[in-house]
């Protein structure tokens, strides 16, 4: 597909894998286009049953990229306009009616974590570390997770996570309440393969239609929670002590 964004579909599995190994994976705008697109593309695609979600290199993804920070604020509408992306992603991920594998290691951080909850199923390495920085930096959540996060953990440890940033480790999830398959990191690939290609020999139309079926009986205004999010967003994105922070956070 692209530099960011290494797209393959075999066996009805479109492989979705960000690449930016050098920088874990952050996000900027060129990695954040790319994988839309990737999705979409899968998405649209009939001969995709199944989507699996990684990272190449070190990291699934180390969330936002401090270093090109300056690159994501514009003015309101186009700062705006990128939290829109960022929304879009999650988007493709959830309101999609196909199931979508996360197969996550190393560091899974802010955006990063955003897309694990995103997923219907997430196969993680024993070792991965995954936590929320941006309250810390003067910004917000995205990715539907004040929605999504309280639905899979509980709105108390929902609360925690986000405001304090706290860190955790894979072997965490099972007591977050996280239904999240724990394995070692050699297995993490072929255990999320195998996975999706057990969704991917049944019949696509029951999968499809349980996808709907669960999110709407869940009563999951993904939407009304993501505009709450874009708005706070947007007030942290365009806070000049937000820049001044993450400066900070780089050293």
């Amino acid at each position: 597909m692209t530099d960011t964004v290494l797209y393959e579909v075999s066996d009805a599995i479109a492989s979705v894998t960000l690449n930016r190994p050098e920088r874990l994976n952050a996000i900027n705008p060129k990695l954040l286009a790319d994988l839309l697109k990737a999705l979409r593309q899968a998405n649209a695609d009939p001969a995709v049953h199944v989507i699996v979600l990684g990272g190449a290199g070190r990291a699934f993804c180390a969330g936002d990229d401090l270093k090109e920070f300056d690159s994501q604020v514009g003015t309101p509408a186009e700062t705006r306009a990128y939290i829109e992306k960022i929304q879009d992603v999650t988007r493709a991920l959830c309101l999609n009616r196909k199931m979508v594998v996360g197969a996550i290691h190393g560091w899974a951080v802010g955006g990063g974590l955003e897309w694990t909850i995103n997923c219907d199923f997430v196969v993680m390495a024993n070792d991965a570390r995954f936590f929320f920085p941006e309250v810390s930096l003067g910004i917000f959540v995205t990715g539907g997770v004040t929605r999504l996060l309280p639905q899979q953990i509980g709105t108390a440890r929902a609360r925690r996570m986000i405001l304090l940033g706290e860190r955790y480790s894979a072997e965490d999830a099972p007591a977050l309440g996280f239904d999240w398959q724990i394995v070692a990191p050699a297995e993490v690939a072929a255990q999320a393969r195998s996975l999706a290609s057990r969704i991917a020999a049944l019949p696509q139309g029951p999968v499809r239609d349980l996808k709907q079926a669960l999110r709407e009986s869940a009563g999951s205004d993904l939407e009304g929670a993501m505009a709450i999010e874009t708005e706070a967003t947007l007030r942290g994105f365009l806070d000049p002590e937000s820049t001044r922070r993450a400066r900070e956070r780089l050293g």
